[in-house]
């Protein structure tokens, strides 16, 4: 009986094999063959998938996007209070584990390789900041954010808020942990909402 091979799953793995490349070794050793290599699989058989490297680097970086985006709708479906909703959706944009710090590393060095090669496609937004805009509306819609307050400039402020701690974790892990992330957000968060 044949082998049933499941072609998403392969392909997830070859993503994966291209983050640790990445990571290891740097986007620019992420070669064709090294991947392979790490994926466990024949160049023909990457070939099959992706037909080039720029194919396959794009699907790595959409998987990052695609497994963050996933775990931030599961928060989102809760019964948690909005204002705790709201805090662990700007968690999960942060590196606050392993797993989410191999993430964010690959995630940076895709962005930056591809705007040094001059693609400025679609694939390199984040979809961040219009999430940050909407979290804002969130605590609005649900009179949690203070009076007076202009939601265009608190949404920037978060933004830049998320973005300065997530850089500042990966350069120093040891300095920026997940528990002081997880304070200076609240103390923001209290810094915007009422009650």
């Amino acid at each position: 009986m044949p082998k049933i091979v499941d072609h998403l799953e392969r392909k997830s793995n070859i993503a994966e094999a291209t983050w640790r490349v990445i990571i290891q070794q740097g986007i620019q050793a992420a070669t064709v063959r090294k991947i392979a290599a790490e994926a466990g699989v024949s160049l023909g058989a990457l070939r099959h998938y992706f037909s080039t490297q720029h194919e396959l680097l794009l699907f790595a970086m959409n998987l990052v996007k695609e497994r963050v985006t996933a775990r931030i709708l599961a928060i989102i479906h809760t019964d948690l209070p909005p204002r705790e909703q709201v805090a662990k959706v700007l968690l999960e944009l942060l590196p606050t584990d392993d797993g989410s710090m191999a993430e964010m590393e690959v995630w940076f060095a895709f962005t930056f390789h591809l705007r040094s090669a001059g693609d400025k496609s679609a694939e390199l937004d984040d979809a961040i900041y219009p999430l940050i805009v909407r979290l804002i509306d969130y605590l609005d819609q649900h009179g949690l954010l203070k009076q007076g307050l202009d939601k265009g400039d608190e949404a920037e402020r978060l933004y830049a808020l998320v973005d300065g701690l997530a850089m500042h974790a990966m350069l120093e892990p040891e300095r920026l942990d997940r528990q002081r992330m997880v304070r200076v957000l609240n103390v923001h968060l209290e810094s915007i909402c009422c009650g």
